[in-house]
């Protein structure tokens, strides 16, 4: 007989969390990639685009004025990446609990960076995706509710993990052999 059913609380949100944080995570890396200019579709699209986006977005990062500017080009030209990746780890759910670890620091990094500039009243884009957004009082609260998501998923998932899989059929300890003969 089954100790517990093979989906609960626990396994649900983990598993909201992975989609809906892989899923952004994915799309948002893609967008600082390819979504500003994508009217020059159908000649520039590989060599200048993703250039100029990458440039662009470097000017997002800059204007948070919290690193120089050589390392908001480093910045820039990694975040994209690093976020189409570990989206993808959290997809497919392969050790989950580190690359959750990893999303909800990023989240938590995040948050505070997006925090600190609302409470300046800095009059910047958000960078959050490739399109330009205004940062307002709604991202803060978008970027908090995904970092509670998060937050649960992660702990969940290392919850999950120490207890035995629910269809794993657990082994009898019983003192005599038995004989199949």
């Amino acid at each position: 007989m089954m100790e517990s059913s093979p989906l609960n609380l626990r396994r649900a949100i983990i598993w909201i969390g992975r989609l809906v944080l892989g899923g952004i995570f994915v799309y948002a890396g893609f967008s600082k990639l390819l979504m500003p200019n994508t009217h020059l579709w159908p000649m520039f699209v590989l060599k200048f685009s993703i250039s100029m986006n990458i440039s662009s977005f470097a000017q997002q990062i800059e204007s948070y004025k919290l690193i120089s500017p050589e390392a908001s080009q480093v910045v820039a030209h990694t975040l994209p990446f690093v976020e189409i990746v570990l989206g993808l780890l959290l997809l497919l759910g392969w050790r989950l609990r580190i690359w959750a670890t990893a999303i909800t620091a990023m989240m938590v990094g995040f948050l505070a960076v997006v925090t600190r500039a609302y409470l300046l009243h800095m009059d910047i884009n958000c960078g959050c995706f490739g399109t330009p957004e205004k940062l307002t009082g709604m991202t803060v609260v978008r970027d908090g509710v995904l970092v509670a998501l998060a937050l649960l998923m992660t702990v969940f998932a290392f919850l999950e993990a120490r207890k035995p899989h629910p269809w794993s059929v657990p082994e009898k300890a019983s003192g005599r052999a038995r004989n199949y003969s």
